[in-house]
């Protein structure tokens, strides 16, 4: 998965980068750049473009959501992962807006591997350890009250996959896949309307992925 993965990281503690970029060359991957703070990592990830970027939240000037957020209006393409030493539900809620990836400075080496490899197949990313703390809680009893074939169809519905489109690949009828889609909105206490599902679905992948 490594090959032609680029990367730039940004981070304002000197070990910490330096260990990152180490181990991230040694496994393969190309590492276009480094920075210290928010201002310079944004001004490289808008030069460079990397595949990804691999930022630390608390860093001076920008933070690393603010960098994340400033990517997107500006229309970068760049995956960016924040590293973060505390558990954060603003970072969490930042997961498939501004950011694609949220793991913790503690967590293994692998788990950053594992990371970097699934967003840049357009894939959300959280730390299991998060997915497991008292920050989702909340979320999983929620997805405790689906059916195994209504967490499926939930992951169709986050690739903004039709109910046609869903029925195809699960061998089931349109109506079918459109009485699932009622029951998943009473579920999660959704408005009814066309988008509503599909917003939440890409939001909260993390968590049924």
């Amino acid at each position: 998965m490594t090959k032609n993965i680029s990367i730039i990281l940004a981070d304002d503690h000197p070990l910490i980068l330096e260990g990152n970029t180490t181990f991230l060359t040694n496994k393969g991957y190309i590492i276009k750049g480094v920075a210290t703070n928010g201002n310079d990592a944004y001004n490289m990830i808008s030069k460079q473009q990397p595949n990804i970027a691999i930022l630390d939240m608390d860093m001076p000037i920008l933070n690393g959501i603010e960098v994340a957020e400033a990517c997107k209006t500006n229309q970068i393409k760049t995956k960016i992962i924040i590293l973060s030493l505390h558990k954060s539900e603003e970072i969490v809620e930042a997961v498939g807006k501004s950011i694609d990836g949220y793991i913790l400075k503690d967590d293994a080496l692998s788990e950053l591997i594992k990371c970097i490899d699934t967003v840049f197949l357009n894939k959300q990313y959280i730390s299991s350890v998060l997915v497991n703390s008292d920050l989702f809680d909340t979320k999983n009893e929620v997805i405790k009250r689906l059916t195994i074939s209504e967490v499926k169809i939930l992951r169709l519905i986050a690739k903004n996959m039709t109910s046609q489109e869903i029925a195809n690949c699960l061998f089931l009828s349109k109506r079918t896949v459109e009485k699932h889609r009622s029951n998943i909105l009473k579920k999660l206490e959704l408005d009814s309307n066309l988008h509503s599902l599909v917003l939440w679905a890409q939001k909260n992948i993390a968590f049924f992925s």
